[in-house]
């Protein structure tokens, strides 16, 4: 086409007339692409397009957290975090005063990979919310675990990082360092900020050549917040018993006709005999009138 124009105008200058065909061309081609910028603005409106980006990583970004909100209002109301008072402190000391019947089943020294989980499936099945004194350096290793125990309601409470006692009890700074490390280990496996307020000393609260340092620790627990707790029967499971008739004998002979029964079992890797004998420990406590109760009826 654009030959042919040459041909028809032999008088005029072919590269002139080159350029203007050019020119013409452009200038129609410049016309359409307004005719359709100023009917579809919006495919050209790069500030459009990213507002409406952000908006929707913005509205992404606020459903993620009202999710998260919803998650954790939900775990808020199945498991209570625990709650240090003069009120609690006071049922803490008056524990065995009640008139009802009540059981707190009670495990030290885990959580463990073998012997925890069983566990934790019978009290599932029997519907019952027990204790557990964590050791520090047992959550480290199992925090799955221990994440189980609590999403499942039982009570976290605090057993000591090492259980080794010329570490624990070198000095009274060193129990509420054992204690606070121990703490940390539970709310790194949790991922909350959990604090049980409750504390078992290894080996008990009284008596031993630490007697008189586990006095002043007492003192500097209370002023941290930190009320501790013994037992008033027992299955022996660390003390030597080798079997389980004789573990469930030292329970049902320490158990007596007490009110109210603190329990103290051990759930560590090597404890297979106390997951054994639960069920029986179990059905002779429901046989006796008892309830079962964890630390949460008091620490809350």
């Amino acid at each position: 086409m654009l030959y042919d124009l040459i041909e028809v105008t032999p008088k005029l200058n072919k590269k002139k007339v080159v350029i203007t065909v050019i020119i013409v061309v452009l200038i129609i081609a410049l016309i359409s692409f307004a005719i359709f910028y100023y009917t579809n603005p919006k495919l050209f409106n790069s500030n459009n397009n990213t507002q409406k980006g952000e908006l929707i990583k913005q509205q992404n970004k606020d459903l993620s957290q009202q999710i998260n909100n919803e998650k954790q209002k939900h775990i808020a109301k199945v498991n209570f975090l625990p709650v240090y008072s003069e009120q609690a402190k006071n049922k803490l000391n008056n524990i065995y005063n009640s008139n009802e019947k009540v059981v707190y089943l009670t495990f030290d020294d885990g959580p463990s990979k073998t012997v925890t989980p069983l566990i934790l499936d019978l009290l599932n099945k029997e519907n019952i919310k027990a204790t557990f004194f964590v050791l520090g350096s047992r959550v480290e290793l199992n925090p799955d675990v221990l994440k189980r125990e609590y999403e499942e309601g039982h009570f976290i409470a605090n057993h000591g990082y090492s259980h080794v006692y010329s570490n624990i009890y070198s000095s009274t700074d060193s129990v509420l360092e054992e204690y606070n490390k121990t703490q940390q280990a539970i709310q790194n496996a949790l991922g909350i900020e959990y604090d049980g307020h409750l504390f078992r000393f290894p080996g008990g609260s009284n008596g031993g050549k630490y007697n008189n340092l586990k006095k002043d620790a007492k003192v500097l627990l209370e002023t941290n917040q930190i009320a501790y707790i013994d037992w008033n029967a027992l299955s022996g499971d660390a003390a030597g018993a080798k079997t389980k008739e004789t573990l469930l004998e030292n329970i049902k002979t320490s158990v007596g006709e007490k009110n109210t029964v603190v329990i103290l079992m051990h759930d560590a890797g090597d404890k297979i005999l106390t997951y054994e004998i639960l069920q029986d420990v179990i059905t002779m406590l429901k046989e006796k009138g008892y309830i079962f109760k964890n630390f949460y009826d008091i620490m809350s």
